[in-house]
């Protein structure tokens, strides 16, 4: 097990800027997760840490030792690629081992690992057989071994499931953190999947554009957002997003905020710094929205109704705005598409970003965006 740490790291293609400056602590035994869409740099800073890139600024260090010109292997590392890489010809055992091999360990240190690698898998019935006699889940278990079996201070993990189907994704979803459980181990895994991260992660790393947005739990991202990118990314549906209006005393626990086809919204955010009249940025979870029935031509048009057996989504056309209204119901649903309703929120729940489009946060507290950017530093 190590820390790892990132100071002042930057990466460059050519004249395309990667990586800004990113500095980052992990945390030994820590499973952290780097989440962003495609693009955000991720993966790049993945393979910074595991050495198959080179910085173009900024050190690394594992343990408290720069290893920033070091190789992947006197790294320690051990990494799990998209694609399985299994060598087609070799049995179950002989690529777990080929690495093994490769560092010249003796034939009775390689059994052993191997043996021991395959019990934590549950793989000791199938080091005969070869690849192409596997499931996808079986062959990525087998990849995850041939990275374990020389024991690394640090396992990486470059968006390992995404060709796997959406079964499979599960099950291997509990297979690793059941892994991590087990080993203790830190963990550092890639995936634009935000389930993926939320269902995996102690700690959760939200990138866009190369710069870190957010760093925290997955409660603290989903709970208190830092940014109108994280409150956009974080959450299956996303939060809702609406335009508004401060329109009445900023600052103070009856601060409102006007937005159409809602009306005035208490909130009880930390508006000091804002004016009446200032554009600002609402958000509302999907179960936090109360959905009331109205009358005909009253209130908004639900335009469709999706049932998901535990619960109902239900679509709400605002006005002015492009994107629908989720709103989050139980079963059995009254609603259906054509009914007219109203929505209201509860004060606490309604998030608020300003104009450049940071989280503030509620009265008496530091902001999100401050607590992510003090958290970013330390």
């Amino acid at each position: 097990m190590a820390c790892v740490e990132l100071k002042n790291i930057n990466k460059t293609f050519g004249q395309i800027e990667i990586l800004p400056c990113v500095n980052l602590r992990i945390e030994d035994g820590e499973f952290v997760v780097f989440v962003g869409p495609s693009g955000c740099g991720k993966s790049t800073m993945l393979r910074l840490i595991a050495g198959l890139e080179d910085p173009s600024g900024g050190d690394i260090e594992i343990d408290g030792e720069v290893v920033t010109d070091l190789s992947p292997k006197e790294r320690g590392v051990g990494m799990v690629f998209q694609s399985y890489a299994l060598y087609p010809h070799m049995s179950v055992y002989e690529n777990i081992a080929f690495g093994l091999k490769l560092g010249k360990a003796s034939k009775s240190k390689i059994r052993e690992w191997v043996e021991k690698t395959a019990e934590v898998l549950q793989l000791e019935k199938l080091l005969d057989r070869k690849p192409r006699e596997l499931s996808g889940g079986q062959r990525q278990r087998v990849a995850i071994g041939r990275a374990m079996a020389r024991e690394p201070k640090i396992m990486l993990f470059d968006e390992p499931l995404s060709n796997l189907d959406a079964s499979l994704r599960v099950q291997m979803r509990t297979e690793i953190a059941k892994l991590h459980d087990r080993l203790q181990s830190t963990m550092i895994y890639v995936t634009h999947d935000q389930v993926e991260a939320m269902t995996l992660a102690d700690k959760i790393v939200v990138l866009n554009g190369g710069n870190i947005e957010q760093v925290g739990t997955p409660y603290e991202l989903y709970e208190t957002p830092a940014s109108l990118f994280v409150a956009g990314f974080i959450g299956s549906p996303k939060m809702n997003l609406m335009p508004g209006t401060v329109a009445a005393d900023p600052g103070t626990a009856t601060t409102t905020i006007a937005v159409r086809g809602l009306g005035e919204l208490t909130v009880d955010r930390d508006t000091a710094a804002l004016q009446v009249g200032d554009k600002v940025t609402i958000g509302v979870r999907p179960e936090h929205f109360v959905l009331s029935l109205s009358g005909p031509n009253q209130g908004l048009e639900v335009v469709n109704v999706e049932y998901l057996g535990n619960e109902a989504y239900v679509y709400v056309e605002l006005p002015g705005l492009e994107e629908l209204i989720v709103v989050r119901q139980p079963v059995p649903c009254e609603v259906q598409v054509g009914h007219r309703v109203s929505l209201s929120t509860a004060p606490a729940c309604v998030h608020v970003f300003d104009g450049l489009g940071k989280a503030l946060g509620p009265l008496g507290r530091k902001s999100p965006a401050e607590d992510a950017l003090t958290a970013a530093n330390e």
